[in-house]
């Protein structure tokens, strides 16, 4: 019986280690910024919030925005109705992270 049980507890530790060292795009690229407030913390937090609050393409999309903000400026003054939209879901996720994370 001690196998099994070995083997569950390496199986958790490695599910567990796993998903803490998978970033998603957004702590991803907030990570890279540069930015001296990015922490492991902080960026861990926004990306919940964009986990809650984003699909994957719009998550893959606002973590551009790290990169190149004046990408975001071009969204955000654009007359297409799916940029619109997209913006709408930003400017959402922004407020709800800025509120959650404090930041």
């Amino acid at each position: 019986m001690k196998p099994i049980i070995s083997l569950a507890l390496a199986a958790g530790v490695l599910l567990s280690t796993a998903s803490m060292t998978l970033a998603g795009p957004i702590e991803s690229a907030c990570m890279r910024s540069g930015r001296e407030s990015a922490s492991r913390a902080l960026c861990g937090c926004i990306q919940q919030v964009a986990d809650m609050t984003l699909k994957g393409g719009d998550q893959r999309r606002a973590a551009k925005f790290f990169r190149d903000p004046d990408l975001a400026h071009t969204v955000w003054i654009s007359q297409r109705p799916a940029d619109d939209a997209f913006w709408d879901r930003y400017k959402q996720f922004g407020a709800m992270a800025e509120s959650y994370c404090g930041g």
